[in-house]
């Protein structure tokens, strides 16, 4: 019973090919593309109007040289809601469950800001491991916990997204159980447990919506630092 709860997270294999690849290629075929009419249609219109609108607020806090990065950050932004979502379907995988694949997200997204800051300003990249105005006997002691703070933050870009959404799924998967198992024995506490369901299936909505959020907001931070 144990390892079933747990066989969700297990990646998709077809023939010993592992599925990964085409569980993250696929979301984006639900997207429809722009067209050349002068009008689009209502779907278009809100698809552009929230694409609009996130990238304003992205980079609100962004300077000038930080708006390159609008298309790049908007994109993961929509390819985590994309697959947090469609992870809430029954009998549907979520990619961003496995740990491996958010932190190949954020390592090299993080590991890039940490670059343009060395390469554009680095007396200010190093001064962020240093506090101004701080003791002499606590130099070395702080630069060394700055120093592992700045190379712990992509592991826990990593962390919050796969532990949010796995203590979700499992959750989900634990009260669905109960409700099944409780419904020839005591209806009304199976109803009851079925109306907890359905409250923390439209939590887990906001929560992978706000988690994948909460994942672009901190690279746009870290961004900010170095920019």
């Amino acid at each position: 019973m144990t390892l079933s709860f747990f066989d969700q997270f297990m990646s998709p294999t077809y023939l010993g090919i592992p599925l990964m690849a085409l569980a993250l290629t696929l979301p984006w075929i639900l997207y429809p593309m722009p067209t050349a009419r002068w009008l689009n249609n209502r779907f278009l219109a809100l698809q552009g109007w929230f694409i609009n609108r996130f990238t304003q607020q992205l980079l609100l806090p962004l300077s000038l040289g930080g708006h390159k990065w609008a298309a790049l950050l908007t994109s993961l932004m929509i390819f985590l809601i994309t697959l947090n979502m469609l992870g809430l379907l029954p009998y549907t995988f979520t990619p961003t469950t496995q740990l491996s694949l958010n932190l190949g997200l954020a390592t090299p997204l993080w590991l890039a800001t940490v670059i343009i800051g060395m390469r554009n300003q680095p007396t200010h990249a190093l001064g962020h491991l240093l506090p101004e105005g701080t003791p002499g006997p606590l130099i070395p002691v702080l630069i060394i916990i700055e120093t592992i703070s700045l190379f712990i933050r992509p592991l826990a870009l990593g962390v919050r997204l796969t532990a949010n959404l796995t203590a979700g799924h499992l959750l989900i998967q634990l009260i669905a159980t109960a409700a099944f198992v409780l419904l020839p024995l005591m209806p009304v506490v199976a109803l009851l447990t079925s109306t907890v369901l359905v409250l923390l299936t439209l939590l887990e909505i906001a929560v992978a919506m706000i988690q994948a959020y909460v994942f672009v907001l901190l690279l746009t931070l870290y961004l900010q630092e170095n920019v």
